[in-house]
């Protein structure tokens, strides 16, 4: 049996408005109409970019134990993020613990999303990432504040490497995400209203950074807002964002390879599938030009428009010549 994967929201909401499609649809359903609406209903275009790596391998969703690696298997690539050290007081080292969740996602988002954009590897932060973790609906202060210093600590700590099948390996021997900053100091909450402010700027790894800027993938930032709490249905949109827009023919995926590629924290395989359909249900509806299938297989994948319109790239860019180059190139060929 083949089902569309909620294809079907995505056209109650053009027919009929969110308000008459969420009354439409089943509760657990209501969820669906209101990201599809809210991307359907983004006038301003803004892009966010990340890297072909991500788009097949993927951080953990849950805290691993502190001295834990991970290890992440995708198409042709794997992916390895080992934890780093840190010296408190006068205290032995301590393993801090590799980036997990969704906060880590989008803290990286935004520094990738910036260096193609800027076309260089120093990233400003400070009030800029502020706002934008503001338009992604993401707290400063409180718990989530606590969660984002907490994941940013661990990034700019941790070392990671891209194994891509039939390249040379040397090239991520010394890899990072960033080789300086990323880190909170303090201030009084009379300097900018903010007790916790970021170092002025970071400056990412070398050797990301080229790969980066050689391989980017742009994603809809209307998604991303929609997607900001839920770090499974963030790399769903990740892959199908690389994948459909390629495609020339329907392309199935088995179940097998979708259990490697995204099921590494679900525990018992029989607990997957469940929540797997649930976390594509969001992702799809983040992509409304999306067509995939569900089928007793796996999934079908359909040829599908990019989610980032050819128009996007004039208005996101402070160098649009630069940033449509790359996003054109990315769009043309993203392997």
């Amino acid at each position: 049996m083949q089902r569309e994967v909620d294809g079907g929201v995505r056209q109650l909401v053009l027919l009929h408005g969110r308000d008459k499609a969420r009354a439409m649809v089943e509760p657990e359903k209501r969820s669906l109409v209101d990201i599809t609406a809210q991307v359907l209903a983004d006038d301003d275009g803004k892009m966010g970019i990340t890297y072909t790596g991500f788009c097949l391998t993927g951080l953990p969703h849950k805290r691993l134990a502190d001295d834990a690696a991970w290890e992440k298997a995708g198409y042709r690539v794997r992916l390895l993020v080992e934890p780093g050290r840190i010296i408190r007081g006068k205290g032995p080292t301590q393993h801090i613990g590799v980036p997990y969740g969704a906060r880590a996602r989008m803290i990286l988002l935004y520094l990738q999303t910036q260096a193609v954009r800027t076309g260089s590897r120093e990233v400003e932060l400070g009030r800029s990432m502020r706002e934008w973790l503001a338009r992604m609906g993401l707290s400063w202060g409180g718990e989530t504040g606590k969660a984002l210093r907490e994941q940013a600590s661990r990034i700019a700590h941790c070392s990671l490497k891209f194994f891509w099948e039939g390249e040379a390996e040397d090239g991520w021997s010394k890899g990072g995400f960033v080789r300086s900053g990323l880190r909170f100091h303090r201030r009084t909450p009379s300097d900018d209203q903010q007790a916790d402010l970021w170092e002025d700027r970071v400056v990412l790894d070398e050797v990301f950074y080229d790969s980066l800027r050689q391989h980017p993938v742009p994603l809809r930032e209307a998604a991303l807002r929609e997607l900001a709490a839920k770090s499974a249905s963030l790399d769903l949109y990740i892959w199908l964002a690389y994948r459909l827009h390629t495609l020339q023919k329907p392309t199935p995926v088995r179940w097998a390879a979708l259990m490697q590629q995204f099921g590494g924290n679900y525990g018992r395989p029989s607990s997957f599938r469940p929540n797997f359909d649930k976390a594509l249900a969001s992702a799809v509806a983040a992509y409304p030009d999306a067509r995939v299938e569900s089928t007793e297989e796996g999934l079908l994948l359909h040829p599908s428009r990019s989610p980032v319109a050819a128009r996007v790239y004039a208005v996101t860019a402070s160098k649009p010549h630069r940033l449509r180059r790359v996003i054109s190139r990315s769009l043309a060929s993203p392997v």
